[in-house]
């Protein structure tokens, strides 16, 4: 191993690579087509507009709500429902600009768009319930594609997002969920159908397992959207059954 002095700059080196693509691809704004630099694929304007999640907003979802509310509450949705995860924290609420942006990474093969998807993702932390999770080095747990799906696609946008937020945050991406059952879109179901859909389809790692040697502490599970919560609250409840004490979720966008 190098002495300290004589660590190779690894971000120096990314610096430079992310500028000689640009010169051969020059990257446009994915919002408003303008020219940028350095790896971005937001401009600072349109960045700056999108819509980040502001109070009020339910303390389990994350569904915003127009109006003046004082303290913590939960929406008409969460009020009946029993999570098995603490709480889902969304960066931003809906809007067409983001889930554009997120279509392109999953379906047009974008990569490129989780690393400003990521980063935007990484603004949920600043949550003070998020503090503990930050303290006890919780890991990052990407909710799994399943392998025909990961085989068509090449890539799980999850695990890709989670990637950029363990840049930020200096969390672990852990792989501890695997998804032994083929699901199907599930955009034109409702919450019940999806609960039905999805029983029986994720399974513990040995990853998992082995983390949890570790510490029981927590985790967080991260996806792009939250819009029923019933993926990842199936994620959640295997994680719980496998020991993991506390679980919290972290997405891009509240759908």
């Amino acid at each position: 191993m190098l002495p300290p002095t004589q660590q190779p700059d690894v971000s120096g080196w990314r610096k430079w690579l992310g500028r000689a693509l640009d010169l051969l691809y020059p990257p446009l704004c994915a919002v408003c087509r303008v020219d940028l630099s350095d790896g971005r694929s937001l401009c600072e304007a349109c960045d700056a507009d999108l819509p980040r999640l502001v109070e009020p907003f339910c303390e389990t979802c994350g569904e915003t709500f127009p109006g003046q509310i004082e303290g913590p509450f939960a929406c008409p949705n969460c009020r009946h429902l029993k999570f098995a995860f603490e709480f889902a924290r969304p960066a931003t609420s809906r809007d067409e600009r983001i889930l554009d942006m997120i279509h392109r990474l999953k379906y047009s093969r974008e990569i490129h768009l989780a690393k400003d998807l990521g980063r935007l993702a990484a603004e949920s932390f600043a949550d003070p319930r998020l503090a503990p999770a930050l303290a006890g080095k919780w890991p990052l747990v990407p909710v799994p594609l399943h392998r025909k799906r990961f085989q068509h696609r090449h890539f799980n946008q999850a695990e890709e997002i989670s990637r950029v937020l363990a840049r930020h945050t200096g969390l672990p991406v852990l792989k501890a969920l695997r998804r032994i059952r083929a699901t199907g879109h599930q955009t034109a179901l409702t919450r019940a159908q999806r609960l039905e859909n999805l029983r029986g389809a994720f399974a513990i790692t040995q990853l998992g397992l082995r983390q949890i040697e570790e510490s029981t502490a927590g985790a967080i599970l991260v996806d792009d959207v939250l819009t029923t919560g019933s993926t990842v609250d199936e994620c959640a409840k295997i994680l719980r059954r496998a020991g993991y004490q506390k679980i919290a979720v972290v997405t891009v966008m509240r759908g």
